[in-house]
């Protein structure tokens, strides 16, 4: 098996995710030998919650990856009106997203608990009247 190079001399660069996790990509080739594409148009700031078609805030990532030093190529989804739709936008952007996300995921987590909670105290309160109106006996456990 070959010895692996010093990865201390290959140029490394940090990325933030959307999601807030910090990753360390190294270049394995000499990114000075290459030529480097023209960076990718970068959309005006807008919500990307918001469906461009049918107006819902129910729009959500399909995929996400770095398209620059700070920018991120997006594909967004609809559930209402199925409208896809990609574009390049900047950190800031992607940023507001992803907090709209996180607001979206307390909001389905609490919904969530709430309707478990009521399902609950149904299921108690009908165990209650059956054992009340004597309908559940020993033999029954």
């Amino acid at each position: 098996m070959e010895a692996s190079e010093d990865q201390s001399s290959k140029p490394t660069k940090r990325v933030v995710l959307p999601s807030g996790r910090t990753i360390e990509v190294v270049y394995l080739n000499d990114a000075s030998a290459e030529p480097q594409p023209a960076a990718p148009a970068v959309e005006p700031d807008q919500a990307l919650h918001s469906c461009n078609s049918c107006g819902s805030n129910l729009v959500y990532p399909v995929t996400w990856e770095e398209a620059g030093k700070d920018s991120w190529a997006v594909c967004l989804r609809c559930p209402e009106c199925e409208q896809r739709r990609e574009g390049v936008f900047n950190q800031r952007t992607v940023e507001a997203f992803d907090e709209e996300l996180d607001l979206g995921t307390d909001a389905l987590t609490s919904d969530y608990r709430r309707l478990c909670r009521a399902n609950l105290a149904e299921e108690i309160d009908r165990f209650v009247a059956a054992l009340d109106a004597g309908a559940i006996l020993p033999e029954d456990f």
